[in-house]
C-alpha cells in the first residue's frame, strides 16, 4: 500500500526504509533517544513500519505492534524536524489507521505532547485506564 499526497510518498514497503535515517530520526524522540541501533533493528523487524519520503529522501516514520485480531499499537510516530507543520504526521497515523490489516481492532498508543494530532485521527484520552510497566 503506497499513496502520494502533495509531493510525498507514504508507504509500508520496508524495502524503502532508510535504516540510518530511523535511527537518527528517532535519536531526536524524547522518548526513543537511548535506543540502540539493534534495538531499533529488531522493533522494525516485528512491526508494520510506514514511511514518508520526498524524492527518495526519508523524512518521516512510525510503526505499528499488532496481534492482527484484537489490537495495534501505534509507535515511533516522527517527521523530520524541518518537515513538521506541513500535516505529514497527521497524513502518517490516518494512513496508519486506514491500513486494511488493522480494520476493525482497537488502536493505542502513548504520548506526552501530540494528543491534538492524534485527537483528530479519532483517537480518545483514556488516561484513568492506561497503566505501564518499565522495565
Amino acid at each position: 500500500m503506497v499513496f502520494e499526497c502533495e509531493g510525498f510518498l507514504f508507504s509500508r514497503d520496508k524495502s524503502l526504509l532508510s535504516f540510518d535515517r530511523v535511527c537518527v530520526l528517532l535519536a531526536t524522540a524524547y522518548w526513543a533517544g537511548g535506543r540502540s541501533r539493534e534495538t531499533i533493528r529488531k522493533s522494525i523487524g516485528n512491526s508494520l513500519c510506514f514511511g514518508v519520503y520526498e524524492a527518495g529522501y526519508q523524512v518521516g516514520f512510525a510503526r505499528a505492534v499488532t496481534d492482527y485480531a484484537t489490537i495495534y499499537w501505534v509507535a515511533d510516530v516522527i517527521i523530520d524536524e524541518a518537515y513538521r507543520g506541513k500535516g505529514l504526521g497527521k497524513i502518517l497515523v490516518q494512513y496508519i489507521t486506514a491500513t486494511p490489516e488493522l480494520q476493525g481492532m482497537r488502536g493505542v498508543l502513548a504520548t506526552r505532547d501530540a494528543h491534538g494530532l492524534y485527537e483528530k485521527c479519532g483517537f480518545t484520552r483514556e488516561a484513568h485506564r492506561f497503566m505501564i510497566r518499565n522495565v
